[in-house]
């Protein structure tokens, strides 16, 4: 299971090949989201190990394009990626969830930091 971080998944919109599945709370979503993003609530039954929860917003997701999982901070949108590889699409997960994307749009250091390091790791 692949992941991508914010400043990739920023270029991927750019290039308009990505589709974000953001499967956080409605009330979360509503307050924030990554612009042009799509909405499955699902979070607690995934975190509950109900992957099937995904099964009724599979319509609407694209089957040629790349999708990037988004969650609070990354962990439990890995299983909505596990379970959309199941499915047959073509899945990543966002890296430090929207809680890294906020950093990545702030620019903020520990955003800055993380991603040295990230560029440290092989």
């Amino acid at each position: 299971m692949s992941k991508v971080g914010p400043a990739r998944l920023a270029e991927l919109q750019s290039a308009r090949d990505v589709f974000v599945l953001d499967i956080r709370p409605e009330a979360d979503y509503q307050r924030e989201q990554i612009e042009g993003s799509y909405n499955a609530p699902v979070y607690h039954d995934l975190q509950q190990g109900h992957s099937d929860a995904l099964e009724p917003h599979l319509k609407a997701l694209p089957e040629d394009a790349e999708i990037v999982t988004v969650c609070k901070a990354g962990v439990v949108a890995r299983r909505a990626t596990s379970y959309l590889e199941s499915k047959g699409y073509e899945a990543t997960t966002l890296s430090g969830g929207y809680t890294g994307w906020r950093h990545y749009e702030k620019n903020t250091l520990l955003y800055r930091i993380a991603s040295f390091i990230g560029k440290l790791r092989p």
